[in-house]
């Protein structure tokens, strides 16, 4: 019999080992997820065939309690989610890009910055609401988780830029916004890209805290809620993993989206 050896650099290779990984990482989720509710022995903590049983019915039935669909949950939780996305990124991009290109500048907002980010964003979750609506307010609590990683980032990344091309955009006679638009802006384009994956993963951990104050909504993080209050664990877990999955396609998607960019800039094989 052949033996079929791993290359690295085959396209077909490097998918069948990401797949087999894959599964073989969530058999042993699963496994160690089964050990620890039946060692534990925990009523709000539920083996996993109850909360896939929960999900299947949750996929099939929907919210019978309050007669909604989980795709009526999704859609509400989605639209909050982008429209957080959307302020995080148009505030995120040219405040980052300035501040990592002008040093003082940088140096006089860092203590405002340092002071705001840490606060968890579900302690704004009810001065946004109140302040801002029911419209607004939960998309301001998402942008918040999503803004801060693609902040850091992107400054990050100005000042990862070569001295070189500056020195040398310089010398061709570039100008500020010449240099800016040319030179920063697209060597910061990975960083950007970097931020923004990583922060659409928190942007989804933020929608319960979002979604607890703005009941009206629905939203996924609701239904999580009214699962939890009435004590039905599986359900809550379905909840859960429906979060989780949504999270795991934007952010694949920002992967792709990064991959794809970085190879057409050149950064990447």
């Amino acid at each position: 019999m052949a033996t079929i050896h791993y290359d690295e650099n085959n396209r077909k290779h490097r998918f069948v080992r990401s797949v087999v990984v894959l599964i073989l990482s969530l058999i042993t989720f699963v496994l160690v997820w089964w050990f620890i509710t039946y060692m534990a022995d925990l009523n709000a903590f539920p083996t996993p065939d109850k909360v896939f049983d929960a999900l299947i019915k949750l996929i099939r039935d929907g919210d019978t309690m309050n007669h909604h669909t989980l795709w009526e949950y999704i859609s509400s939780s989605f639209s909050t989610f982008l429209k957080g996305f959307a302020i995080a990124f148009a505030i995120s991009v040219p405040l980052g890009l300035l501040l990592g290109y002008i040093g003082i500048l940088r140096e006089f907002t860092a203590p405002w910055i340092e002071v705001v980010r840490p606060i968890a964003p579900i302690a704004w979750a009810p001065i946004f609401i109140i302040s801002f609506g029911l419209n607004l307010g939960p998309a301001l609590v998402v942008s918040v988780g999503i803004f801060f990683p693609m902040l850091t980032s992107i400054i990050f990344g100005v000042q990862r830029i070569d001295k070189n091309w500056i020195d040398a955009s310089k010398t061709l006679g570039a100008g500020q916004l010449q240099m800016f638009t040319k030179v920063v802006l697209p060597a910061t384009v990975p960083y950007i890209l970097n931020g923004m994956k990583v922060g659409l993963g928190v942007g989804w951990m933020c929608i319960v805290a979002a979604e607890l104050y703005a009941k009206q909504l629905g939203g996924i993080g609701h239904y999580l809620l009214i699962m939890t209050d009435n004590g039905l664990w599986a359900n809550a877990f379905a909840a859960i993993i429906v979060i989780a999955v949504l999270g795991l396609m934007t952010t694949g998607v920002a992967e792709y989206v990064s991959k794809y960019v970085s190879r057409r800039m050149g950064l990447e094989a």
